[in-house]
């Protein structure tokens, strides 16, 4: 794995996040992917579920959404990329999520981990700074 794959895996993400349908799912990701949305959330396993998820989520292939990242590591099998997600025009929803990669041989993931993060989640009493 290098990141030139990783980039272009994460292009074709994006691509395929807005194109209609999920046929296409099986570029991407293994037969038996995991897909977990949260560190602490259920992961989502198989393509068949993964597609189903992935409908549920979209709003479809016109949802208006800007897409920035930065690969930040790539080691054997694994990488994390820092992501921006701006939903709307004018925005109404933003995200700041790492996503950490696991791909088999064939250059399909094999485990997607998301750790997302929104405006508000800042705590009501954030500690004092130095």
């Amino acid at each position: 794995m290098d990141r030139k794959h990783v980039t272009d895996w994460l292009a074709a993400y994006e691509h395929l996040w807005r194109t209609p349908g999920t046929d296409a799912l099986g570029t991407l990701f293994t037969e038996d992917a995991r897909y977990q949305q949260g560190p602490y959330w259920t992961p989502v396993v198989g393509l068949p579920a993964i597609a189903r998820m992935w409908e549920k989520q979209r709003k479809g292939p016109d949802e208006v959404f800007q897409m920035t990242g930065e690969i930040v590591a790539v080691d054997g099998d694994t990488a994390v990329s820092r992501q921006e997600v701006r939903y709307g025009d004018p925005v109404d929803q933003e995200y700041r999520d790492l996503w950490i990669m696991r791909f088999a041989e064939d250059g399909r993931c094999r485990s997607f981990e998301e750790w997302p993060f929104w405006p508000g989640q800042q705590p009501a009493n954030p500690p004092d700074g130095p």
